[in-house]
């Protein structure tokens, strides 16, 4: 075993993957927000899952309940050869390794209703909280960032604490839109407040986060015993917050690299675009779209993982493996994903082309993109 591998020996990841992403306008009108396309590279949910897979957590646990099935098959495909790392599908597990497995277009069993991320670790206590396991890592499936959570690992155990959350400093005017933490000089947190109206703090919780076993299964208990109007069945509303008041040691790991919480139509295309001016090695990403990594051009100010044909002009954009930029078109400050088309003599602004739509007239802007039909 590596140095890594028995570092986190006794970790367990249970990725949180069930929102409907319903803020995601007509991005997610055929897709679960996890498989979402990003940065011409990948799926949203790929990026927990290289850092897991990279950093030896020796298993991660599926936390899903939005159009499974997909996801499931997208995971069997390519996150379940990793001989360090085993990913486990819950109660679909035996199911889906099963020499049958699922078939095509097959939807696996609906999983019960959950009203929050807290009642996903419920209804998966037993994957989350089996024989061997000490800490569980709680990720993200929309959260966009590279990082090794050995260290983390480490600082969690050698302090002795119950829970350690990551937290990254940001713009004192985008606190509101996250859980603003409070630290005292030991990096103990002393509060957390979920999208604070007046931000005091300039330090933010990144959701993803490690706990103690036997100290979640307390605190979960004790909000099970609130009735289900006691407590919103949330991590960050109830369940920190609750360790923080009743004296558990929550502590903070500062990260500094690039980390991009996504959630809205206008935060998908901004951060990819943040991506042209971000040392995030395009070779560092995963690479489920096409196998290959994507490609910096400088000339275009751009991440392609398709062509740019003479007579395009591209500028500031991303431009995902499979789409088509005719000659004569004019991408700028935009994402095109898989499978879209801008025809020729169109010019396309600030905004997203959705997968397998051919755009035949200018476009600028995210207003046809931001309510979904559904």
């Amino acid at each position: 075993m590596s140095a890594r591998a028995g570092g986190l020996a006794g970790v367990r990841a249970g990725l949180l993957a069930g929102g409907l992403g319903e803020r995601m306008g007509r991005l997610t009108d055929r897709s679960c927000k996890p498989l979402v396309p990003y940065a011409a590279a990948c799926r949203l949910v790929d990026f927990s899952l290289v850092n897991a897979v990279r950093s030896g957590v020796p298993e991660v646990v599926l936390l899903s309940l939005h159009r499974e099935s997909d996801l499931a098959r997208h995971l069997l495909r390519h996150w379940t050869g990793h001989p360090g790392t085993r990913i486990h599908f819950g109660p679909h597990d035996e199911l889906l390794r099963s020499a049958g497995g699922l078939a095509d277009g097959e939807p696996l069993p609906p999983r019960p209703p959950e009203r929050g991320t807290a009642d996903a670790l419920l209804a998966n206590a037993e994957y989350l909280f089996a024989p061997g396991a000490r800490d569980v890592l709680v990720q993200h499936a929309d959260h966009v960032y590279l990082m090794d959570y050995a260290p983390m690992v480490a600082a969690h155990r050698e302090s002795g604490a119950d829970c350690t959350i990551g937290v990254q400093r940001i713009e004192l005017k985008y606190v509101s839109l996250f859980g603003m933490v409070e630290v005292d000089g030991d990096l103990r947190v002393r509060a957390l407040v979920e999208k604070p109206a007046e931000p005091t703090s300039d330090l933010v919780f990144t959701a993803f986060c490690l706990f103690r076993i036997d100290t979640l299964r307390e605190v979960l208990a004790e909000l099970s015993a609130l009735g289900d109007d006691g407590w919103h069945h949330d991590i960050s509303a109830d369940v920190l917050p609750h360790m923080i008041a009743t004296g558990r040691r929550v502590s903070a790991f500062p990260i500094s690299c690039y980390w991009a919480d996504i959630g809205t139509v206008e935060r998908y295309r901004v951060e990819q675009l943040k991506l042209l001016d971000l040392p995030m090695d395009p070779l560092a990403m995963p690479r489920t779209l096409s196998g290959a990594p994507p490609r910096y051009l400088p000339e275009h100010h751009s991440l392609v993982g398709a062509s740019v044909p003479p007579g395009a002009v591209v500028t500031g954009s991303v431009l995902h493996p499979d789409c088509r930029v005719e000659p004569g078109a004019v991408v700028r400050g935009s994402v095109v994903l898989p499978g879209a088309t801008v025809a020729d003599g169109v010019t396309v602004a600030e905004t997203i082309v959705l997968a397998g739509e051919t755009v035949t007239e200018d476009r600028h802007g995210l207003t046809a993109l931001t309510a979904s039909p559904r």
